[in-house]
């Protein structure tokens, strides 16, 4: 889907940069864009360290940068389509992308400075641990120790438990996969003490 909006708006000034979080690297996540056939920016962070920089805590997130470097945008689920009989996504997120790109500051899906300060996720100091933690986790991972991984990435879960990052890279690697019965209850458990799995998407005129 983003590789056909990329083409069609690449010739407004207009860049995709798509960066896949996952610690298995070019094995586990390359074949996405692969597949896909992208001719945008793409990249494999095996770090996480987009999700850092920008207070990321779930995938697909989105973050718009205007030409000046500037955040117009951020911390939205951007799932360019409906899923899941619309249990996530929306066929609404592209065209507010297309106005941005035609009017750029001043479309009225771009955010005001307070507005896009109150969407970046605060991180209380035991998330700021977590971070580690969860590094220290896919360095033992690289290195075949799947015990000491484990017990850096649960503890990564424990000091941050709004990552489903952190949640999702663990379960990779377990039975059932980043999407399978254990990320199902975790989700019906957030979802039914009011959380949410996204923040909700914002696309009101301003």
């Amino acid at each position: 889907m983003w590789q056909s909006i990329y083409e069609e708006l690449k010739s407004e000034n207009f860049e995709i940069i798509s960066v896949a979080q996952d610690t298995g690297g070019e094995e586990a996540a390359g074949h996405i864009f692969d597949d896909a056939n992208v001719s945008y920016t793409a990249i494999i962070d095996v770090n996480h360290q987009i999700s850092s920089l920008y207070n990321l805590v779930n995938v697909p997130s989105g973050v718009w940068i205007d030409e000046d470097g500037k955040i117009m945008r951020i911390n939205e689920g951007t799932y360019a389509k409906t899923h899941m009989d619309g249990a996530f996504g929306t066929d609404d997120y592209v065209p507010i992308v297309r106005d941005w790109v035609a009017k750029g500051a001043d479309s009225e899906y771009v955010w005001d400075r307070s507005k896009v300060r109150a969407s970046i996720v605060q991180r209380t100091p035991e998330a700021e641990r977590a971070q580690p933690a969860f590094r220290l986790g896919g360095y033992y991972f690289t290195r075949d120790n799947d015990e000491k991984a484990e017990q850096y990435w649960t503890m990564a879960q424990e000091l941050d438990p709004t990552s489903w990052n952190y949640l999702r890279q663990d379960l990779q690697y377990e039975e059932g996969g980043s999407a399978g019965p254990e990320w199902r209850a975790r989700r019906d458990q957030v979802e039914g003490a009011g959380g949410n799995y996204y923040a909700p998407l914002e696309i009101e005129n301003n």
